[in-house]
């Protein structure tokens, strides 16, 4: 069952969709930007899609000898927890900028929500994600193992969250070879298109937007392209 936050109708969750490619660096300058003008009171909350040249990124827990190809792409470190991950064309990134104080004010159930909100567009497309309490991220089993298909990785300011989640659509599996995504190196990375489901990006971008309403309240589409400013600047 959904996890029941209050929301505020008159103060719609803001949803963005970039169609181009966004550097590293510049969307987490938005997302800081953001972050302030929420706590400020001056910004509405927002959910930014959008996806990245490929890179790795290494979390708070990153471990030296988990990055196995440290020439292979641009490695940023980030604020949000956990250790390395990949991103890259094909993997919708979901980056959330939530009041978590005004949702509850709990860090565990706000991350479960996040789970769960994965699990629920999976369901859609006929993929059975499962959780693990010893792993954050969804999880999907393989006829020998079980793979990864999303990874959920966030960080809060003040009760604002940033960073968020990413979910393999059609993106290039063998990129994840550079690193030991998550230090697990028992388990699998897995896709939509590799578990044989046709989606394409805007197919799953209506379903991300449709279960996070049912799941967390009203959104209001804003036009792509913004810059840090500009994302200060709406209310």
């Amino acid at each position: 069952m959904p996890l029941t936050y209050p929301t505020s109708p008159e103060l719609p969750v803001e949803w963005l969709i970039s169609p181009d490619p966004v550097d590293y660096e510049a969307a987490i300058l938005c997302m800081e930007t953001r972050v302030a003008a929420i706590r400020a009171g001056t910004a509405s909350e927002l959910i930014w899609l959008l996806e990245h040249p490929a890179l790795y990124t290494a979390g708070t827990s990153a471990k030296a000898e988990d990055l196995l190809s440290p020439n292979r792409f641009q490695v940023y470190a980030t604020g949000r927890g956990g250790q390395y991950t990949y991103h890259g064309p094909g993997q919708r990134v979901v980056y959330v900028m939530l009041d978590v104080k005004r949702r509850g004010a709990d860090v565990r159930a706000f991350v479960t929500e996040l789970e769960h909100w994965l699990i629920e567009i999976l369901a859609h497309f006929d993929i059975t994600g499962r959780t693990h309490g010893d792993r954050v991220g969804v999880w999907v089993s393989r006829a020998d193992r079980e793979e990864k298909i999303a990874a959920i990785g966030i960080r809060l300011r003040k009760w604002v969250s940033y960073h968020g989640m990413s979910l393999n659509v059609n993106p290039n599996l063998e990129h994840f070879a550079g690193i030991v995504p998550c230090g697990l190196s028992a388990y699998g990375v897995t896709s939509l298109a590799d578990l044989s489901c046709s989606a394409t990006m805007n197919d799953v971008d209506l379903v991300i937007r449709r279960v996070f309403e049912r799941r967390f309240g009203p959104t209001q589409l804003i036009p792509g392209n913004i810059v840090a400013s500009d994302l200060a600047a709406r209310n």
